[in-house]
């Protein structure tokens, strides 16, 4: 039966995405300290537009602050809504797996947007480890996020439909 390709499958891939996000909040919270730490001793060289940029980190390039930021608050978001996911998919009713896809697609949809950063600040170039290394946690979990929505989606559709014919029965 195809629910139950879908739900494992969909467990395996939040198990993942967990491991992921939970790596992006590492990296990405500390690339937020050392800006904090660093930009003082850094911004006072810079000329006065760039000495005024709101986000301004010592490394990377002018991406590099939206970058962290979006990718630290995907992180986060992310991480949680594949933690309430597990429950919900191993649950696997309709209630339960449309309250996993509503949180998947918003995780999806801010992984997304900090996947754009993240080829802006690949484009503009001159990164350091570190932030490689985040970029490549953000592409990859990218494209798992998306998997795992697909499959939670199917087994939602499956189960609506095995809920229509019991009648309306859980």
């Amino acid at each position: 039966m195809a629910s139950g390709a879908s739900k494992s499958a969909a467990f395996m891939l939040l198990i993942l995405n967990t491991g992921l996000y939970f790596l992006m909040i590492v990296i990405g919270s500390w690339a937020i300290n050392h800006g904090i730490e660093r930009s003082r001793e850094t911004a006072a060289t810079l000329t006065i537009p760039a000495r005024i940029f709101p986000i301004y980190f010592p490394m990377g390039n002018l991406a590099t602050g939206f970058f962290i930021i979006l990718s630290l608050l995907a992180g986060v978001v992310g991480f949680t809504c594949s933690i309430t996911g597990l429950n919900n998919v191993f649950l696997w009713n309709a209630p339960n797996l449309h309250a996993a896809y509503a949180s998947a697609l918003a995780s999806l949809s801010l992984t997304l947007l900090a996947l754009g950063f993240a080829c802006k600040e690949i484009n503009i170039g001159w990164t350091d480890s570190a932030l490689r290394t985040l970029e490549v946690v953000t592409i990859i979990v990218s494209g798992t996020q998306l998997l795992c929505t697909v499959a939670i989606h199917v087994g939602e559709e499956d189960a609506v439909a095995r809920q229509k014919n019991l009648g309306g029965r859980y």
